[in-house]
C-alpha cells in the first residue's frame, strides 16, 4: 500500500466550491436540466440509495459534469451511507474534466471509505490520473489493485497510448496477455494505433494474427486500427483488402483510407475513395471535408477547391475552423491569395494561431513577403501569440524582416530552445552572412535534429569555414546523430573546397556508402561536384555514370568538370546527351559548355552552342555568357569580335570582362586596347591588384620599362599591394603552402637540392628557359633563378620527396601557372613517371607520365 500514503488524508472536498461556482456559470440550458432532474430527485421517496446511483450515474453517462459533481457535493454533505458505484460515476466526471485536483480529492476519499479494492473504482481513477496527463500516479494505482479486468488494462494503455508513450504500451499489452487478461476491441485498438505511429509493420501483423483469432477483426474500432496500421506503414494494398472485408464501414473508416491514399503520395486514389465514399451516401464528416480539401491544396486543384467550398456551406461546416483553415491554405496554393484573404476576413481577424500561420505563409509562398510581415504585426497587436511554426515560417521573409527582431520576440516566449524555432534563426542568420550570430541561434536549442545539425552545417560551408563544418560533422556523430542525405550533401559541398583535404573527401563518400545514402539525387550530385573540383575527373564521371536519377545539378557539374579537366569533347557529349533526352537547359548549363569550346579553343563550336542557347533555348544571355563569349574570342586572338561583344552588351561590361581583354593584349601585344581594358578596371575597381600587374607585365614584356615604373609607382601611391602567388599540396591528409622563394619549410635544403636535380635533368633533356615570364629588370640569369623558385616547382619538388614513387601529385595555385613552369612541369611529370595535376585559377592541367597535358597547351 506505498501509494496510498502519499495521498493526503485531511485535504477536503470543500476546496471544490470555487470551482463548482464556476461549473454552474457554464450554461443555462445544462442548469435548467439539472434543476429538472433535481426536482425528480427530491420528490423520491426518502432519496433512497437507488436514486442516488443512477441519477449520478445518467449525469456521468450524460456528460453532465456540472450536475453530477454537485449531486455529488450533495449527497456527501448529506452524511448518506457512500457506495463504490457512486465514486466510480464521479471519478468518470472527473476524468472527462481532466481535474488532477479533483482526482486527488476524490482518491482521498476512496482511500478513507476503503474503495480502492473494488475495480469499477480503481479502473476510473486510473482512468482520472491518466486523462490528466498524471502517467506516475495512475500508473502507481493500477500497479495497486487488487483485481484488474479488461477494461482496467485497456484504460492505462489507451492512457499510455494518449501521452506517447509508444513503448510502454507495447510492453503493457505483452504483459496483459501474460497475466491471462483477454484483449478486447478497445485494447486492441490502442496496440495497432502506436504500432501505426510507430510505422512498425512486423509487430502489426502479429497483433493482426491474435486479432482475428480473437474474432474482433470484424468489430468497427480495431478493423479501423488495422488499416491505418497498414496504411502507416505503406502496405496500402493490405488495407485496401482489409477495407474491401469491412462490411460495416463507418465514416472514420472511409477518412482513414483518404488520409491513407495521400499520405502514400496517392492522390488520385484518394479522389477516387472520396468519390465513391459519395456513390455509397455516407454522409461527410468534417474531418472528410479537412482531408480532401488538404489534398486540394497539395494538387493545386483550384476548380476542385471550390466545388468542395460550396459542399462544405451546403452541409453547414462553412464555421469549422479546420476547414476554413484548410479552405485557406488551397487556395493560398493555388494561388488565389484574395479568396484566402477573404476567408480569413470572415473571422474578423479573430482566429487562432494556425490560421493567422496559414495566412502568412501563404503571403510567402506567393512573393507576398511585405504582406505577411505585415500580418505577422497585425497578429501580434491582435494579441494572438505566435507559436514555434508562425516564426519559423515569418523569418523565411528576408530581408524584409530582420532576424534579430524575430529573434527578440522569441527569447521572450521561450522558443529559442525549440528545435523549428532554433533552426529558422540560424538558417536566416546564415543567408544574411552571420555565422557567429546563426551559431548562438544552434547552441540555444535543446534537443538539436538532425534538421538543425545540418542547417549549421550548411551554414558553416557556404561561409567558406571548412574546418568548422567538419568538426560539427564529426561532432553529430560522436553524439549518436544519424546524418541524412542533406547533412552528407553540405559536408561533400565543404570538402569541394580549394582548403579542403582531398582525403577527408574519400572518408565521407565511405560512410555515406555505409549509411545506404551515396545513390540520394543530392548526395550523388555533391560527390559528383566535389571529385570534379578536387582533380578527381574519374571518379567524379564514376559517380555520374552510376547515377540511376540525374537532375539538372548532375549534368551541369559533370559538362562543367570535364571542360575544367581539358576534356572538351566529353563535356560536349554529355552536352548533345541532354538535348537527346530533352533535359530542360538553364543558364549554368551553358556557361560550362562554353567553358569547354574556351579552353580547347573551338570558336566555332562555341558560336554554335550560343545560338542554340539563344535561338533553341530561349534563354537571354547574361553577363556571365558574354563573358564567355569575350573568353572564347580573347583566347583566340580574335580580339575584334569580343569588343564587338561587348559593343552589342545591353548593359555596361564588368571588371571581369575587361580582365579577360587585359589578359588576352597581353598575350597578343595588344598594348593600346590594354591600355584602355586596364583604366576600365582601375575606374571600376581601384583596389584590384590585377589590372595594375598585367599592365605593368605588358609593358615590361614590351620592354617599355618606364611605362612599367609609372604603374608600379601608382600602385604604391595608391597602395595597392600585388597578390602573393601561393601553391598547395596535400599530403596524408595535411595540406602544406609554398611561396616563391619560400625558405621557412623544414625540409627546405631537400627541396631545393631535389630543384637542383631535376634542372640538371631538365637541360639534358634539352630545356631553355623562358626568361620572358620574369617580368623584372634583372639580368638572365637572375631571371633563371626566380623562375627556378616558382611556388608551384616546391610543392611538386616536396611532393616528390615525401611520397611514394610513381604515385601522383595534384598541386593547387592560386594564381595562373606560367609558360614556363608550364613546360617545366610536363617534362618533370615524364622524367618522373608521374601523374601530376595543378590546378590554378583557370582550370585543371592533368600533365601525363608521356608528358603531355590535357589542355593540349592551350593554357
Amino acid at each position: 500500500m506505498r501509494f496510498r500514503t502519499t495521498i493526503c488524508r485531511h485535504q477536503s472536498l470543500e476546496m471544490l466550491k470555487p470551482k463548482l461556482r464556476i461549473y454552474a456559470l457554464c450554461g443555462v440550458t445544462s442548469a435548467s436540466r439539472f434543476h429538472v432532474a433535481h426536482n425528480l430527485f427530491d420528490k423520491s421517496p426518502n432519496r433512497v440509495q437507488e436514486n442516488h446511483t443512477s441519477l449520478l450515474f445518467g449525469f456521468s453517462r450524460d456528460g453532465r459534469t456540472q450536475e453530477a459533481t454537485r449531486l455529488f457535493l450533495t449527497i456527501h454533505r448529506s452524511g448518506t451511507e457512500m457506495e463504490c458505484s457512486i465514486f466510480s460515476s464521479v471519478l468518470k466526471v472527473s476524468a472527462t474534466l481532466c481535474d488532477e485536483l479533483l482526482g486527488k480529492q476524490l482518491h482521498c476519499q476512496c482511500i478513507k471509505f476503503g474503495f480502492l479494492d473494488d475495480v469499477s473504482v480503481g479502473t476510473s481513477l486510473v482512468d482520472t490520473y491518466m486523462k490528466g496527463s498524471n502517467v506516475r500516479d495512475g500508473r502507481n494505482v493500477f500497479e495497486e489493485m487488487k483485481e484488474r479486468n479488461v477494461v482496467t488494462w485497456t484504460t492505462l494503455i489507451s492512457g499510455y497510448a494518449r501521452n506517447g508513450s509508444n513503448e510502454e504500451v507495447l510492453k503493457l499489452f505483452m504483459r496483459m496477455y501474460e497475466e491471462g487478461t483477454e484483449p478486447n476491441s478497445f485494447t486492441f485498438a490502442a496496440a495497432l494505433g502506436v504500432l501505426a505511429e510507430e510505422g512498425v509493420s512486423g509487430r502489426g501483423r502479429q497483433v493482426h494474427t491474435v486479432v482475428v483469432k480473437n474474432g474482433l477483426d470484424k468489430t468497427i474500432p480495431v478493423s479501423n486500427s488495422l488499416i491505418n496500421l497498414y496504411l502507416k506503414c505503406g502496405n496500402v494494398g493490405k488495407a485496401r483488402v482489409l477495407f474491401d472485408k469491412t462490411e460495416v464501414k463507418s465514416v472514420v473508416t472511409w477518412n482513414s483510407m483518404i488520409s491513407g491514399y495521400a499520405g502514400n503520395g496517392l492522390d488520385l486514389e484518394a479522389l477516387r475513395m472520396f468519390h465513391s465514399m459519395r456513390l455509397n451516401h455516407v454522409r461527410l464528416s468534417e474531418s472528410s471535408f479537412a482531408s480532401i480539401i488538404k489534398l486540394c491544396a497539395n494538387r493545386k486543384e483550384l476548380r476542385f477547391t471550390e466545388q468542395l467550398h460550396c459542399s462544405v456551406v451546403k452541409y453547414g461546416f462553412s464555421f469549422d475552423r479546420n476547414i476554413k483553415t484548410a479552405l485557406m491554405v488551397a487556395y493560398s496554393k493555388c494561388a488565389v491569395m484574395c479568396d484566402a484573404l477573404r476567408l480569413f476576413k470572415e473571422t474578423g481577424y479573430h482566429g487562432n494561431v494556425v490560421s493567422w500561420t496559414a495566412m502568412i505563409s501563404g503571403f510567402l509562398q506567393n512573393d507576398g513577403k511585405e504582406e505577411a510581415v505585415g500580418l505577422f504585426k497585425e497578429m501580434r497587436r491582435k494579441g494572438v501569440r505566435p507559436n514555434e511554426f508562425t516564426y519559423s515560417v515569418i523569418l523565411t521573409a528576408l530581408p524584409v524582416i530582420s532576424p534579430a527582431e524575430v529573434h527578440a520576440q522569441v527569447l521572450k516566449t521561450n522558443y529559442e530552445r525549440s528545435s523549428t524555432v532554433g533552426t529558422a534563426l540560424l538558417d536566416a542568420y546564415v543567408k544574411l552572412g552571420k555565422v557567429d550570430e546563426a551559431a548562438k541561434a544552434f547552441s540555444s536549442v535543446d534537443d538539436k535534429d538532425i534538421v538543425a545539425w545540418s542547417a549549421m552545417l550548411a551554414g558553416y560551408a557556404q561561409s567558406g569555414e571548412t574546418e568548422a563544418a567538419i568538426k560539427m560533422f564529426s561532432e553529430l556523430t560522436k553524439r549518436g546523430i544519424k546524418p541524412n542525405e542533406f547533412t552528407f550533401s553540405s559536408v561533400f559541398n565543404v570538402c569541394a573546397a580549394a582548403s579542403a583535404s582531398s582525403g577527408q573527401g574519400k572518408q565521407f563518400h565511405g560512410f555515406a556508402t555505409k549509411s545506404r545514402v551515396d545513390n540520394s539525387l543530392c548526395v550523388s550530385s555533391a560527390l559528383l561536384t566535389m571529385y570534379a573540383k578536387k582533380g578527381n575527373i574519374e571518379s567524379a564521371e564514376a559517380v555520374f555514370k552510376r547515377q540511376g536519377e540525374r537532375d539538372l545539378v548532375s549534368w551541369n557539374s559533370m559538362i562543367s568538370g570535364y571542360a575544367q579537366h581539358g576534356q572538351a569533347s566529353k563535356a560536349l557529349d554529355v552536352f548533345k546527351e541532354m538535348k537527346r533526352q530533352k533535359v530542360k537547359m538553364d543558364g549554368v548549363t551553358f556557361i560550362g559548355v562554353f567553358a569547354a569550346c574556351t579552353h580547347a579553343g573551338l570558336v566555332e563550336e562555341g558560336e554554335k552552342y550560343f545560338d542554340i542557347m539563344v535561338r533553341e533555348c530561349k534563354i537571354v544571355p547574361t553577363k556571365e555568357h558574354n563573358s564567355c563569349m569575350v573568353d572564347l574570342y580573347s583566347r583566340a586572338g580574335l580580339l575584334e569580335k569580343a569588343m564587338e561583344v561587348i559593343d552589342n552588351m545591353a548593359y555596361p561590361a564588368g571588371s571581369t570582362i575587361w580582365r579577360t581583354i587585359l589578359a588576352a593584349c597581353r598575350v597578343h601585344k595588344k598594348t593600346e586596347l590594354g591600355r584602355l581594358a586596364a583604366k576600365k578596371i582601375i575606374d571600376m575597381k581601384p583596389e584590384d591588384s590585377a589590372a595594375y600587374v598585367l599592365l605593368s607585365n605588358m609593358y615590361a614584356e614590351s620592354g617599355d620599362w618606364q611605362e612599367r615604373a609609372k604603374v608600379r609607382k601608382l600602385m604604391e601611391e595608391r597602395k595597392v599591394k600585388k597578390e602573393a602567388g601561393y601553391s598547395w599540396i596535400e599530403v596524408k591528409n595535411k595540406t602544406y603552402a609554398f611561396l616563391a622563394g619560400d625558405q621557412s619549410h623544414p625540409l627546405k635544403d631537400q627541396i631545393y637540392k631535389k630543384l637542383e636535380d631535376l634542372s640538371t635533368r631538365l637541360k639534358d633533356l634539352g630545356y631553355e628557359p623562358d626568361t620572358s615570364y620574369v617580368l623584372q629588370d634583372i639580368d638572365d640569369e637572375h631571371k633563371e633563378a626566380v623562375l627556378a623558385q616558382h611556388s608551384e616547382r616546391l610543392a611538386i619538388a616536396f611532393g616528390l620527396i615525401v611520397t611514394p614513387k610513381g604515385s601522383p601529385l595534384l598541386i593547387i595555385k592560386n594564381l595562373r601557372v606560367c609558360g614556363d613552369c608550364h613546360a617545366v612541369i610536363k617534362l618533370i611529370a615524364k622524367i618522373e613517371g608521374r601523374e601530376i595535376v595543378v590546378r590554378d585559377t583557370n582550370r585543371f592541367h592533368h600533365f601525363s607520365s608521356d608528358g603531355i597535358c590535357s589542355c593540349g597547351d592551350f593554357w
